[in-house]
């Protein structure tokens, strides 16, 4: 393939993959219209755009990190119900617009490994799988993740706090979902621990400062709550 040939090759996979894109952002959409717990579409920009930026970082695949990053919540549980027809779903959609079978498995794979659900799950199996999983809990944690915290809670009829109700541990994939939680638990539960289950070192820099930011809040909150401040 000579040069010319060769530059005309590039240009036309990068056309197909910004097409690509295009479809994956009216799509995702126009699933996400509804949901006001947090995980619009909002969400999904904030995560692709961290995505996008820890992929250049870490020399991962960018058309992979970012695909996976805007259909990431397609197939969540908590919010559509059926993770295995949500992935099918995802397949379908990744076939019908051209993504190779290779990459079709890869994001799907990411999809379908990276949420916490309860935090004993293993390690991201591939560079792009870690950057995804970052971009996520980089999105769960900070301002913003507070602010998710108390949309998500707001929304599943979740009380704010309560002292009664004491965070719980080592939490199986059904405990975690059970709903007997409150706002203030889930920093404690999940939001706390993101800090050190983070894959890159980009992500572990940005973490940092939204961790302390938590925890100030925390202190703040509980002040508050106790009529100390």
């Amino acid at each position: 393939m000579g040069l010319q040939e060769g530059a005309s090759y590039m240009l036309d996979i990068q056309e197909r993959q910004e097409a690509i894109i295009r479809a994956a952002e009216q799509y995702v959409q126009e699933k996400l219209a509804s949901d006001f717990s947090g995980h619009d579409w909002w969400h999904i920009e904030r995560v692709r755009a961290s995505a996008l930026t820890i992929a250049k970082e870490e020399q991962a695949d960018v058309f992979v990190c970012e695909l996976a990053a805007l259909l990431h919540d397609l197939a969540d549980e908590k919010l559509f119900g059926d993770e295995e027809q949500g992935l099918r779903e995802i397949g379908e959609w990744l076939e019908r617009h051209g993504v190779s079978e290779d990459e079709a498995a890869h994001i799907c794979e990411i999809i379908s490994t990276m949420s916490f659900k309860g935090g004993s799950r293993p390690p991201m199996r591939t560079l792009e799988g870690r950057v995804v999983q970052d971009a996520d809990r980089l999105d769960a944690i900070g301002a913003v993740g507070i602010s998710r915290v108390f949309a998500y809670s707001g929304a599943k009829g979740r009380p704010v706090h309560d002292p009664n109700v004491r965070p719980r541990e080592a939490m199986t994939q059904a405990e975690y979902r059970s709903g007997n939680d409150t706002a203030i638990n889930h920093f404690h539960e999940k939001l706390l621990k993101l800090k050190h289950l983070m894959n890159t070192a980009y992500g572990r820099r940005l973490a940092e400062e939204r961790h302390q930011f938590m925890e100030l809040f925390l202190e703040r909150f509980h002040r508050e709550w106790q009529g100390q401040a």
